[in-house]
């Protein structure tokens, strides 16, 4: 095998995939990338100096080098609290919310990851100038560190604020919920209020498996899958092709990956399993359950014993509610994806609404219905989505609303108690939206 058939082979959508998602959780890249532009920049810089023979500081040698020394001594301190604050706070938020946001939140923040590569771009800067401090001071470099390091501070006293911020419970959620809005936007792009896309006969028609396709590597969690490419691959060989596990899926060696169906030729096995990313764990990406599935776990660990916080489940319920409404107003794709004749060349299935609500709804009304701001919050959703959105969507909201009623019947001894949580409230326990019930005098 030669070189370029080796790179072609080991150069693969579901490597490329795997690498670009690692490298976007990453902390070390980009303060790698900064060491680089250092090492790029520093010999432009002193040429520079050299060329303009500039003297506006007028620092002499112990200057510049007390300068260059304060410098470091400010980056390294910068980078040891930022590192020990990030892991605290990875600790905590793990700890307090869920786990599973220190990859899709902490570790992907741009202003963390962006400040930690300002910190080492301006150590590796100062290091390097007084390195090179031989008696003659380079001004044009004394004065980009002493500017550098000014930098650094405001970067870091900005960094303080932004970390508490970031951190809050209804902090956390909102970025859930605005990276989980974006993947809503990409799997169901369109909008309308027409009924969800039923298969299309020629589906239903699809006749005995011409071939299956089995899954080779290590098992894991189908994170992401290459439709364009699967389209393009399917009209090729004049086939339908069907993926069998949906985006985050556990997947395990030897499982069916792919079903293949007619066709005047059976598409290649490696082929088809490059277009596939599996990973240990599951992504936002092309995965529209896994942020109500971070969200869901906030709000059940709120109301866990030993955290005891239903305010933070009420702000998870705001942002389950907000998607909620998005999804309703969608077409959710249906099985199918079509060539550009229009022919169904993929079938790749994705969640439907009674899932989304499912999910949404099942495991924080066991939890915390016995919570009357909980479950005052929970019906205010309900109840809205049902007012807003079209008629396929009531069945599976009311369905939810006659389970919340008979969970509250079961949870509350006293009557006035579960009069008060048949309340619809936004805010859980704050302004309702029905009158009162009724008070004893």
């Amino acid at each position: 095998m030669n070189a370029r058939q080796y790179i072609k082979n080991r150069l693969t959508w579901n490597r490329l995939y795997r690498s670009v998602s690692y490298l976007r959780s990453a902390l070390w890249f980009v303060p790698v990338i900064a060491i680089v532009l250092v090492m790029a920049l520093a010999p432009f810089v002193r040429a520079l100096d050299a060329a303009l023979g500039w003297t506006f500081i007028g620092l002499d040698p112990d200057g510049a080098e007390a300068l260059y020394h304060t410098v470091v001594t400010l980056t390294l301190s910068f980078l040891v609290f930022t590192f020990g604050s990030l892991l605290v706070a990875i600790q905590v938020a793990g700890g307090q919310l869920t786990p599973r946001i220190i990859a899709t939140i902490l570790l992907r923040d741009r202003v963390v990851r962006y400040s930690v590569g300002l910190f080492v771009f301006s150590l590796v800067f100062a290091v390097s100038a007084l390195n090179r401090q031989q008696g003659a001071v380079h001004q044009l470099i004394a004065f980009v560190a002493a500017l550098l390091g000014i930098a650094c501070m405001a970067v870091f006293l900005f960094l303080i604020d932004y970390a508490a911020r970031m951190l809050r419970p209804v902090s956390i959620v909102a970025n859930v919920g605005d990276d989980a809005l974006a993947v809503i936007d990409s799997v169901y792009p369109a909008r309308g209020d027409s009924p969800d896309e039923a298969a299309p006969a020629a589906l239903r028609e699809l006749g005995a498996v011409r071939g299956t396709v089995r899954h080779e590597g290590a098992s894991g969690i189908v994170l992401a899958v290459a439709l364009p490419a699967l389209v393009a691959e399917a009209r090729h060989n004049d086939c339908v092709i069907e993926l069998v596990p949906k985006v985050g899926d556990f997947l395990a060696y030897g499982e069916p990956l792919f079903l293949v169906y007619g066709g005047t030729a059976a598409p290649e096995a490696h082929a088809l399993r490059a277009m596939v990313a599996v990973g240990a764990e599951r992504t936002l990406e092309q995965d529209p359950m896994f942020g109500f599935r971070i969200l869901v776990d906030i709000a059940i660990k709120a109301l866990s014993p030993a955290i005891n916080d239903p305010t933070t489940a009420v702000v998870a319920l705001d942002q389950i509610h907000r998607l909620l409404r998005e999804l309703g107003r969608r077409e959710l794709r249906g099985e199918t994806l079509a060539d550009e004749t229009g022919r169904p060349r993929l079938i790749f299935r994705t969640p439907n609404w009674e899932d989304f609500v499912h999910l949404a709804c099942n495991e924080i009304r066991l939890c915390g219905a016995g919570n009357v701001q909980v479950a005052r919050r929970m019906r205010a959703m309900l109840e809205g989505l049902a007012a807003s959105l079209p008629g396929q969507r009531h069945i599976a909201l009311h369905k939810e609303l006659e389970l919340l009623d008979r969970t509250i019947e079961a949870s509350y001894r006293l009557p006035e108690d579960a009069a008060l949580a048949r309340i619809p409230d936004l805010q859980g326990l704050g302004a309702s939206s029905a009158a009162e019930p009724p008070r004893r005098r």
